[in-house]
């Protein structure tokens, strides 16, 4: 079964009013095993816009992922953070479909990266070759998908219509992927047939509540 996942952008106006909000969430991740895969760290904005803060939690699936959200618990939390931040908050099916096929890994690091992207396609049929010519750099890094489209609701703000994860060994083979010859040859095969936001960010290796 594809796991779920929370996909928060955010912009924080008031760091110290937005520590509470961060004290009372740990009852609700704890209760619904929502674990962090990134929380904050280092991130490259390469493609059209994101806010300064990005935070993904994988849960066992989609329903889980949803019901955190509804949850008391989780619900008594969030007017904490509402006065303090802006957010773009959606929460996405995960994909358990076929994967690139690594023929060599780099090596991994204690904190993976991850590219965070959300595409509105405008032409789909035209769409199609890039989404083939990408999955040699994805290969050649040692690209997973997490989410790859799929069933998406968007709690707060907006988000666009196609959402994909991406899991990579490490934070520099994440950003080494997007800036290879293999990759940018592929991103040309896109321009004109959809508006990308993508950010590559550092994983998260704390408490993972």
């Amino acid at each position: 079964m594809p796991k779920g996942y929370w996909i928060p952008h955010i912009d924080v106006s008031n760091p110290e009013g937005y520590k509470a909000y961060m004290a009372a969430t740990p009852p609700a991740h704890e209760k619904y095993a929502g674990t962090a895969l990134v929380r904050g760290g280092k991130c490259e904005v390469v493609e059209g816009h994101a806010r300064s803060r990005n935070v993904l939690r994988e849960f066992a699936d989609y329903a889980t992922a949803l019901a955190c959200y509804r949850s008391p618990e989780y619900q008594r939390a969030r007017p904490l953070r509402l006065p303090h931040s802006q957010c773009d908050f959606v929460i996405a099916e995960g994909y358990d479909g076929p994967q690139p096929a690594h023929a060599a890994t780099p090596p991994a690091a204690a904190r993976k990266g991850y590219w965070l992207g959300e595409i509105d396609v405008s032409d789909a049929e035209s769409y199609k070759p890039y989404i083939t010519a990408n999955q040699v750099p994805f290969a050649k890094f040692g690209a997973r998908y997490l989410v790859r489209g799929g069933t998406r609701e968007v709690v707060e703000g907006k988000a666009r219509a196609r959402i994909v994860v991406l899991e990579f060994p490490s934070y520099d083979a994440a950003l080494a992927c997007y800036r290879s010859p293999e990759y940018q040859a592929a991103k040309k095969l896109r321009e004109g047939k959809g508006t990308v936001d993508l950010v590559v960010v550092e994983g998260y290796d704390g408490p993972k509540f």
